[in-house]
């Protein structure tokens, strides 16, 4: 009796072509399928590779000869996101320009003719000054006042003005003791002689002189540069005059 033929040992599955391996081996270097999880070759456990994206990238590598790489993606995106940015912005222009145009158009434009004014409710702005109305007046400062002129006293004598302070020429001190009829004489003698403002002062009543003089004096001077001026004068009868400040 025949013995049955022995099953035919079976072979394992021929290692993929290098078109249609996913890899290689990490240990031996034989090439892979894309759902093969271990090497023919060394028996190590390949890296998963499993899924539906890692399938399509394989097929698109093996029909497109000149596939970029995997670069290409953020290239791709960075692209998608320009285009849209573009496009908004595109979108926001049109929409601005739109709208300016509109208000553009709807605004209501003033027509005046001549002198005449607008009519009434008309947006004409603001309105022109009015080439009648009068401008504001500035006044011009005025000169300082002289000083008025020292009043006269009895006899064509000048009374030293009340509250001044100045300066005049002395002709002579004479002392109170000798009477105040000896300094009006030598004062209206003074007036004859042809010198301006002669007077008597009492010098106990002014702090810038001695007390208890009589003094005879020519002109009530502001300062002292003016009285300087009349000291020349003064001396051609009185050459002994000097100019003195007078504080009261």
């Amino acid at each position: 009796m025949a013995l049955p033929p022995e099953p035919p040992e079976e072979q394992p599955p021929p290692p993929p072509s290098s078109e249609d391996a996913w890899g290689q081996c990490p240990r031996c270097g034989t090439p892979y399928a894309p759902v093969q999880e271990y090497c023919l070759e060394c028996g190590l456990r390949l890296p998963a590779a499993h899924g539906l994206i890692p399938v399509l990238e394989k097929a698109w590598r093996r029909r497109v000869p000149w596939y970029p790489g995997d670069w290409i993606w953020p290239v791709l995106a960075a692209l998608v996101i320009a285009a849209l940015g573009a496009a908004a912005a595109i979108l926001a222009n049109d929409n601005g320009s739109g709208s300016k145009t509109k208000a553009a158009v709807n605004e209501p434009v003033p027509v005046v003719s001549g002198t005449n004014p607008p009519p009434a409710g008309t947006a004409t702005g603001p309105p022109f000054p009015n080439p009648t109305s009068t401008l504001p007046t500035t006044t011009a400062p005025t000169a300082p006042q002289p000083a008025p002129p020292p009043p006269a006293t009895g006899g064509g004598l000048t009374a030293w003005p009340q509250g001044q302070n100045g300066w005049t020429i002395v002709l002579k001190s004479i002392p109170q003791s000798a009477g105040r009829a000896a300094a009006l004489s030598e004062a209206r003698k003074a007036s004859a002689a042809g010198l301006s403002d002669v007077g008597v002062l009492d010098s106990s009543k002014f702090s810038s002189l001695h007390s208890g003089y009589w003094v005879v004096f020519t002109g009530v001077f502001n300062n002292q540069t003016d009285a300087q001026g009349g000291l020349r004068t003064a001396r051609s009868s009185y050459p002994q005059a000097y100019v003195r400040q007078i504080v009261q």
